[in-house]
Parts: structure tokens; C-alpha cells; sequence
């Protein structure tokens, strides 16, 4: 399991999410952790310049459940998907696997909109929790 540097363990509440982990409104985000070993593969995604960018995550199978295991996050470049940029922050596992589950429910492609910003000088990752609304 990976061991996170402080600056680098992802951000996000459960409190902004309602009822069923539904995002309370359309701004709620995730930040990745683990994203400072990634900075090269998301520099040349920023640069390509490739949109959408969107998650490539499957949900976590019921052994992975039971080990507690870490979501490693992917994403979809235009045809490609990248190697890993990161991983869901500890405890907001379920809100991710709740969103998929949401989309493939609403008949939608089980991927999240993402967004990569510049903080401190380096590339984060940032789920746009609040699309799977």
C-alpha cells in the first residue's frame, strides 16, 4: 500500500455529500493523493492539451472491498488512457465507487470528469465529484 508524502495525501469531506454519498452540489471536488511521482505523465497530458479528461476507474471488487484497497486512478486522454496520476484519498473510496455505480444506474459511461491544477508548483488531479450528480 502506498505511503503518501504530507503534501501529497489528496483532499476531500464526506460532509459534502448527502444522502446516499451524493455530492451536495456541483462544485464538489476530490483531490488525489500520491500524484508527486506522476508529474511527468501530467505535464504531457496538460500538454497535449487533450479534453475531456475523465477517470479510467473500475469499481473495487468485493476482495479489494475487504482488503480496504487503495483506488489507483487512470485517465482518459482523447483514444488513450495514461498511466496512473494518483490515488482516491483514504476513506472516500465508497463516494468514488457510489458515483460509478450512479452512472452505469443512469446509463451513463462510468467515468468522472477531472481537471488538473497547478498548486504549489506541481500538477494535482482534482475528481469533479459534483458532474456525477
Amino acid at each position: 500500500m502506498p505511503s503518501h508524502d504530507k503534501n501529497d495525501r489528496g483532499a476531500g469531506k464526506l460532509s459534502q455529500y448527502r444522502g446516499v454519498l451524493v455530492p451536495a452540489n456541483r462544485r464538489v471536488r476530490i483531490r488525489l493523493a500520491g500524484s508527486n511521482p506522476h508529474q511527468h505523465e501530467l505535464k504531457a497530458i496538460v500538454e497535449s492539451g487533450a479534453q475531456p479528461l475523465e477517470t479510467a476507474i473500475s469499481r473495487r471488487s468485493q476482495q479489494q472491498e475487504g482488503a480496504d484497497a487503495e483506488m489507483e486512478v487512470r485517465l482518459f486522454t482523447g483514444p488513450r488512457v495514461s498511466g496512473p496520476v494518483g490515488w482516491v484519498p483514504r476513506g472516500l473510496e465508497s463516494v468514488v465507487d457510489e458515483a460509478l455505480s450512479r452512472l452505469d444506474i443512469l446509463g451513463r459511461k462510468q467515468r468522472i470528469p477531472v481537471a488538473i491544477v497547478r498548486k504549489g508548483g506541481l500538477y494535482r488531479v482534482e475528481l469533479i465529484m459534483g458532474a456525477t450528480k
